[in-house]
């Protein structure tokens, strides 16, 4: 690999670094639990619990505040490495350490910050996030959540659903309307009238659980806003572009580790006397997944080095999302065609991965939403 080309991806020693801890973890721990928890449907929580031990739950985080002190291609690279193995359980991960840790830390006060992140950066308790609603998703401003002045405190009514980690979760972090504006509160699990439901059962990355959230006459201290009245919107949209770059990395995991599989089965597989990569249908489909994985890659990481919690880039984001997401689930597809019948069975991960990737084109934005984004930002940008 060219050396530019590799510095693309580990641009320091400390992400070179990172990436063969993570690979290291995803190929020895991560990988041999997958099958089963997939079948299961259930996170895995004592291996979730490794990745604070390893580091990785604060990975955004400053040192100070017993985090990493890492960037976002130190994220994109982990979500990458985690979602070779396992996209569900990289998918539990990102809604705690994207959706929740990074989330609040941007948003909180020192002394919130003193109350949650020791115990959500060491893995001892669980973060998860609420914001899609049973009636509104991309539509934010929709939401029918509302939390109103109660005493000293706040009184919550409304659900929120599909909310991955929802199950195992200790905390919370979700929006709400006060008096018409979307506003941002940390919730415990043992706060009075707040709920969760069962498991929602799901067609891919089962590895994570998700249910609903459930506040009626959810009663919450004063100290459970974040930020001011009306801030929501602001934490939303800046937590969503390290969240929508986090997710495109995971395409780019699922569609690299398809590539590798399909790579090995045709040189190893004989039909009419030759392997079957020597025939020409078969190299298209390992050329062009090759291809459309490296550029969603070089694309992802690219983006990455100009996002930070100062740096805005909607368009970037948005751009590495709308093109990687479809990436994962068309290699996917492409891996499977190779592989034949043993693809379509779960002898091999390719069924498991193909059924995962689906999400990505969905969660955190989905396409439609993208375009609609790049389309308003680009003619602000652009047209006269």
């Amino acid at each position: 690999m060219h050396e530019r080309y590799a510095e693309l991806f580990n641009p320091t020693d400390e992400h070179r670094m990172l990436r063969q801890m993570v690979a290291d973890f995803a190929q020895t721990e991560v990988g041999p639990q997958a099958e089963h928890q997939d079948k299961l449907e259930k996170l895995n929580i004592p291996l979730f619990r490794k990745l604070g031990e390893l580091g990785l739950l604060g990975i955004t985080i400053p040192e100070e505040h017993g985090g990493a002190g890492m960037d976002a291609v130190a994220a994109v690279i982990a979500h990458e490495e985690l979602s070779k193995q396992d996209p569900g359980f990289c998918l539990a991960y990102l809604a705690h350490a994207m959706l929740f840790v990074n989330n609040f830390y941007h948003c909180s006060s020192e002394a919130q910050k003193e109350r949650y992140l020791p115990d959500v950066i060491s893995g001892a308790r669980i973060g998860a996030m609420g914001m899609t609603e049973p009636d509104h998703g991309t539509d934010v401003q929709g939401m029918t959540t509302t939390a109103v002045r109660d005493g000293q405190g706040w009184r919550v009514n409304g659900t929120k659903t599909y909310i991955t980690n929802g199950p195992e979760a200790d905390v919370f972090l979700f929006y709400a309307k006060v008096d018409g504006r979307v506003t941002s509160f940390v919730c415990d699990r043992d706060t009075p009238g707040f709920s969760t439901s069962e498991h929602i059962s799901k067609m891919g990355m089962r590895a994570s659980s998700m249910s609903e959230l459930v506040f009626e006459d959810a009663r919450l201290p004063a100290e459970a806003l974040l930020g001011e009245e009306g801030d929501g919107l602001t934490h939303m949209m800046r937590n969503l572009e390290i969240e929508r770059l986090t997710l495109a990395a995971m395409s780019c995991g699922i569609a690299t580790r398809c590539v590798e599989i399909m790579v090995q089965y045709a040189h190893d597989r004989k039909a009419f006397g030759q392997s079957i990569n020597r025939f020409g249908q078969i190299q298209r489909y390992i050329a062009d997944s090759y291809a459309m994985t490296e550029a969603a890659r070089c694309l992802t990481y690219n983006v990455a080095r100009a996002v930070g919690p100062d740096i805005r880039n909607r368009i970037g984001s948005d751009a590495a999302k709308l093109f990687a997401a479809p990436v994962g689930k068309q290699v996917a597809d492409h891996c499977m065609q190779v592989l034949g019948g043993a693809g379509y069975c779960r002898e091999y991960p390719v069924e498991r991965l193909f059924r995962d990737a689906k999400l990505l084109e969905i969660g955190g934005g989905t396409l439609e939403s993208h375009q609609k984004n790049l389309t308003k930002d680009l003619t602000r940008a652009l047209a006269r």
